[in-house]
């Protein structure tokens, strides 16, 4: 698994996802390599419909399912962010180690197995989440809890040995068809710091434009994360903990069996191999669809 690079197509016609196929086993000599589908669901909590208890804004949860894991984002407005955190104590001349942190930042980003444990253990608790978009008024809370509200449906081809791309329909419950997601894996690579201050990378987006069919007026959007944003989602309190006692404790320059070992590379939190891959492509997509109104 390498980095990944993702488009929006907001105005396909509606064979698009034939052009873009046809496109890229013509012209890239492209292979198929089976299908692309992944399904959304939002939520939000009615905390605030309890009598008596009153909160400043309601929390909001996106769940999406990729294979056989769910990435589940939840945001708390009343909560603050971690870098506003971190501003505020750096101008008052504190540092981060001085920070006092609260019981939850406004994003949580979480990775659950299997799929439908999530929604299960939702109505075990009897926990006010409801969907946002219910499908039916009359069915039952289970079937408004698991029915899909918006699914991606495409394919995946291989370029050569290097590339993945994967293109899909965007799908509401209803079968409207939203547009396209499109998205570029760059195999050889597990990780690549862009230059530019969005986070994109030239080098994606120049493959994602050579797939596009040559339509006129199309409208298409590069989605991308900064490697700050990145890093806020990433922040785990138990690791940080742990990386500030392991600082503390003076290394013993004496012990022969631990030198030597400073310049050996090591795997980083947030390398785009295994999970993590599917973790920031899950964060990138929730983004965009959040972004247009459509979750």
């Amino acid at each position: 698994m390498g980095f990944t690079g993702l488009a929006r197509w907001i105005n396909p016609p509606t064979s698009g996802l034939e052009l873009i196929a046809e496109n890229i086993v013509r012209n890239h000599h492209g292979q198929s390599r089976g299908r692309w589908t992944l399904g959304v669901r939002s939520y939000r909590s009615t905390i605030g419909t309890i009598p008596g208890f009153s909160v400043h804004a309601e929390r909001s949860m996106c769940t999406l399912t990729m294979n056989d894991h769910v990435f589940v984002l939840l945001e708390d407005p009343a909560a603050p962010s971690r870098a506003d955190l971190l501003a505020t104590i750096q101008s008052q001349g504190g540092t981060s180690s001085q920070m006092t942190h609260p019981p939850h930042y406004r994003t949580t980003f979480l990775t659950l197995r299997p799929p439908g444990a999530l929604e299960q253990l939702l109505s075990q608790l009897k926990a006010r989440w409801i969907p946002v978009r219910q499908s039916s008024s009359t069915s039952s809370q289970r079937s408004q809890t698991s029915a899909q509200q918006l699914t991606v449906e495409g394919h995946v081809f291989a370029i050569g040995n290097d590339w993945l791309v994967r293109v899909g329909n965007v799908i509401l419950a209803g079968g409207a068809v939203k547009g396209m997601l499109l998205e570029a894996e760059y195999l050889p690579l597990p990780v690549l710091h862009s230059q530019a201050a969005d986070g994109t990378s030239e080098l994606l987006s120049n493959l994602l434009l050579s797939v596009l069919p040559n339509i006129r007026d199309a409208k298409t959007v590069a989605v991308a994360v900064s490697d700050s944003q990145w890093e806020e989602v990433l922040w785990d309190r138990e690791e940080e903990e742990r990386l500030s006692r392991e600082q503390d404790v003076e290394e013993d320059e004496e012990d022969i069996f631990v030198a030597g070992e400073e310049g050996l590379p090591t795997k980083k939190r947030g390398d785009w191999v295994g999970v993590d891959r599917d973790r920031r492509s899950a964060f990138l997509i929730i983004g965009a669809l959040r972004s247009e109104g459509i979750l």
